[in-house]
């Protein structure tokens, strides 16, 4: 079922940024893969509201840290829409406890590794191989491909250490498919998002109050929402930025500034 219409794959999109991404993605008139790995109600809730913003969605279940997962997740994907003119790489998972950095697990680390870092690394691998077949064939014109970092790619937090070391190797992921991709026409973006407010800060909403109401840790003082990133991506997705590349874009409220 190909189209004209520009399609976007998603993962993580059941819920808290990626929901956020699908949508507004969706309110620029561009088809939505909505990728889960557990909760199909909310993937499907989200399928409604892609369609009653005009576009079309598709809710595929994969668990990206699985290589049979993510092979047929790409699959799905191009049978649903014919083409992706944009990955985004977001599904991600905190450590299942906020262990002390001397105390935390092999196992924990291997599960945080495994969604948040190598599932984006080789689904942005397969992606990328069939992006640069639809370029070279003329079924799509400057694929764009955006890594959803975070603020822990930089900022240390000695209780979730796994998580941290995770989206620092996103960062530099997104320097190598950049440097990689160039010559095909794919541009590779890392959003940074900050403090937002979703089901993974939920648990710490009271320490977060505090840190942005009261003592101003972000510039701009109040709470990041899911959509403040999907603006991000669409401006990405609608080429506003066709001349950048390995781009940090923070989303963070400012959080990212250094003052005296």
């Amino acid at each position: 079922m190909s189209s004209e219409t520009q399609a976007a794959l998603v993962t993580g999109a059941s819920r808290g940024i990626g929901r956020g991404i699908a949508l507004e993605l969706a309110g620029s008139g561009i088809d939505v893969v909505v990728n889960y790995a557990r909760n199909a109600d909310a993937a499907n809730d989200v399928v409604r509201e892609v369609e009653k913003a005009g576009a079309r969605g598709r809710a595929v279940q994969a668990d990206v840290s699985v290589a049979e997962d993510r092979a047929r997740l790409v699959d799905e994907a191009y049978a649903a829409f014919g083409r992706l003119d944009l990955l985004v790489n977001n599904a991600g998972v905190g450590p299942s406890e906020r262990a002390d950095l001397l105390q935390a697990s092999e196992e924990s680390f291997d599960r945080v590794l495994g969604i948040n870092l190598k599932g984006p690394y080789f689904l942005t691998q397969l992606v990328a191989k069939r992006m640069i077949e639809q370029v070279d064939s003329g079924v799509v014109e400057r694929p764009k491909i955006v890594v959803v970092s975070s603020i822990s790619a930089y900022a240390a937090s000695t209780n979730r250490g796994e998580y941290c070391v995770a989206k620092s190797g996103l960062a530099m992921m997104v320097k190598l498919y950049a440097d990689r991709l160039a010559e095909h026409g794919i541009n590779v973006y890392e959003i940074r998002p900050g403090i937002i407010a979703t089901d993974m800060t939920g648990a710490v909403k009271e320490k977060y109050d505090k840190l942005i109401l009261e003592d101003g840790i972000t510039p701009i003082r109040r709470w990041g929402q899911p959509e403040d990133i999907g603006k991000a991506v669409v401006a990405v997705a609608t080429d506003l930025l066709p001349f950048s590349t390995a781009q940090v874009i923070d989303v963070d409220g400012g959080f990212h500034l250094q003052t005296l």
